[in-house]
């Protein structure tokens, strides 16, 4: 018990530099602390279960060996989240067989994750949340991967910049874009969002009146409670600046 709270009051920082020292157990407790949000992210960039599984492996198992390159330049879960989001946009974009990483790496994250996937299911079962996926499968990968930090998980786009390593300026048009290509097949998520009504009003932005809780627009949100972030994509947006 001693144990477990000297790791919960340890910093991701100090928790990362124990790892690279060789702790046995530090990286868990790191793991534990982010895969929530980091299936999250994977999961809506990807729309599918097993290639967000395989892309939050593979990322897990990136950090895992790369923690002694990390400098402290950003905070570890911003790191983190830079790590994972490539491994979706790879996925994405190639459409490629990861790399088997070594039996011994991977069995002991598979045993970390384990408990997360059977978690995220009630989620799963959310129809609103399952045509938001397909819909954001729709677009291109980059689009894709801005809109689920910035209005699904709620990251300011300086933040989300940071992840993305590109401009705040990119974040900022990439999201516009992708809602932009999104509105016309979210608009029957409306009450009364009829063919008619869509004619007769074709400026207005029909996502707001989509019948779903508001968005929280926090990044540490449930990635469970899937009402509360994805409604921000729906309704057209929902991140900070």
């Amino acid at each position: 018990m001693a144990d477990h709270a000297m790791y919960s009051a340890a910093s991701d920082q100090d928790l990362l530099t124990r790892h690279v020292q060789g702790d046995p157990d530090a990286f868990g407790e790191i793991v534990r602390r982010h895969r929530d949000r980091l299936w999250a992210v994977a999961l809506r960039t990807l729309g599918d279960r097993e290639e967000a599984a395989d892309a939050v492996q593979d990322a897990l198992v990136s950090a895992y060996r790369a923690a002694h390159t990390f400098r402290g330049q950003s905070a570890v879960t911003t790191w983190l989240h830079r790590i994972t989001v490539n491994a979706c946009l790879d996925r994405a974009r190639k459409a490629a067989s990861r790399k088997t990483a070594p039996v011994d790496d991977t069995e002991r994250l598979e045993q970390l994750l384990e408990p997360h996937e059977s978690a995220s299911a009630p989620a799963e079962r959310n129809d609103v949340h399952r045509q938001l996926l397909d819909a954001l499968r729709t677009l291109p990968a980059e689009q894709r991967a801005a809109l689920v930090l910035v209005d699904m998980q709620g990251y300011p786009v300086a933040e989300a910049a940071r992840i993305l390593e590109v401009p705040t300026g990119t974040v900022k048009s990439r999201c516009a874009r992708g809602r932009a290509r999104l509105l016309p097949l979210l608009t029957h998520l409306r009450p009364g969002g009829t063919d008619d009504e869509k004619q007769a009003e074709p400026g207005r932005n029909r996502m707001q009146g989509a019948s779903v809780p508001p968005a929280t627009g926090s990044p540490g949100a449930d990635p469970g409670r899937t009402g509360a972030t994805d409604s921000a994509v729906v309704k057209g947006g929902g991140g900070r600046a």
